[in-house]
């Protein structure tokens, strides 16, 4: 796999999307009354690699794993507990496996990575080890009296059930995400009642939204371009 990435290879509907959405959490970040520096980076960071893997490129991963330490500290602040955990022992590391699975599995000699077809073992094995990690993680974050416990829960099975996917190369990776998307703008709502800086987060997770659903349909484009093409 080519470890390069030229704005060239984004269509105008994706650099216009990646515009926006730099856009749109810098300024979501700077309007705020308490600025948070620490908010707009993670979130520009954010955005950027969801438009890399969008296009099945390495380099999105490697951002990944910049975003998963920055969020961490920020849900920690917020003593998200299960989201610094998450991000730091999970989301993190997962993404440094899949720099290396995609790396050894580029599609061709190209930048983009081969979209996978999972077997029925596979999902089975997903399901299995996802209810054991939201069983884990739930008593976990009731020990450490995380806020929002539920929605706490949530957001580490959809995290993890992405992380996996994306891990083995499934398009199906970006819906996960998108419902990990949904989940977290709701605990940002209720992190934001009590400071209002925290909406900068609400938006990023909305723009975060948007290009996850953008994966997906990026992704399947790309499944049914390399089936025809092998």
């Amino acid at each position: 796999m080519q470890m390069i990435f030229s704005l060239k290879e984004l269509s105008l509907f994706e650099k216009i999307l990646w515009t926006v959405s730099v856009i749109v959490v810098s300024a979501s970040s700077l309007l705020t009354k308490e600025f948070n520096i620490l908010l707009m980076i993670a979130s520009v960071i954010g955005v950027s690699a969801l438009i890399l893997n969008a296009k099945g490129n390495v380099i999105g991963q490697i951002l990944i794993i910049a975003f998963a330490v920055l969020y961490a500290v920020i849900s920690f602040e917020q003593k998200y507990y299960g989201e610094m955990i998450t991000y730091v022992g999970m989301t993190a590391p997962i993404a440094g496996i899949s720099v290396c699975t995609w790396i050894k599995n580029p599609f061709k000699d190209s930048s983009e990575v081969k979209v996978a077809k999972l077997n029925k073992a596979k999902y089975f094995w997903i399901i299995i080890s996802t209810i054991a990690v939201t069983v884990l993680f739930y008593f976990i974050l009731k020990f450490l009296g995380t806020n929002s416990i539920v929605f706490s829960t949530l957001s580490v099975t959809t995290s993890f059930i992405a992380s996996t996917l994306t891990m083995l190369r499934s398009e199906h990776y970006a819906l996960a995400y998108a419902a990990n998307d949904v989940v977290l703008i709701i605990l940002w709502v209720i992190a934001s009642i009590k400071d209002i800086s925290y909406i900068s987060m609400i938006v990023c997770f909305i723009m975060f939204l948007i290009n996850d659903l953008y994966g997906f349909y990026s992704w399947r484009k790309m499944k049914i371009r390399q089936q025809s093409n092998i």
